[in-house]
């Protein structure tokens, strides 16, 4: 996936890798009561990471797209 680079901007994250479990959580994908029961695995958090991703990057290339057609 490409990254634009913002400058002067430095990402903000949890220790430990906890960003990985706490992102699906913080955008309501699940309740953070799965991950302390165990109803969801590191496989479910994986795919809700990178479906995390790829909207993310397609939001982001849907962004630049709209820029270049804005600025002809």
């Amino acid at each position: 996936m490409r990254r634009g680079r913002i400058p002067d901007f430095e990402q903000v994250t949890l220790a430990d890798g906890r960003m990985f479990l706490m992102q699906p959580v913080l955008r309501g994908m699940c309740k953070y009561e799965s991950i302390k029961d165990g109803t969801l695995d590191l496989a479910d958090f994986a795919l809700m990471n990178d479906a995390i991703a790829v909207e993310t990057e397609n939001a982001w290339r849907a962004r630049e797209a709209f820029e270049k057609t804005r600025g002809q």
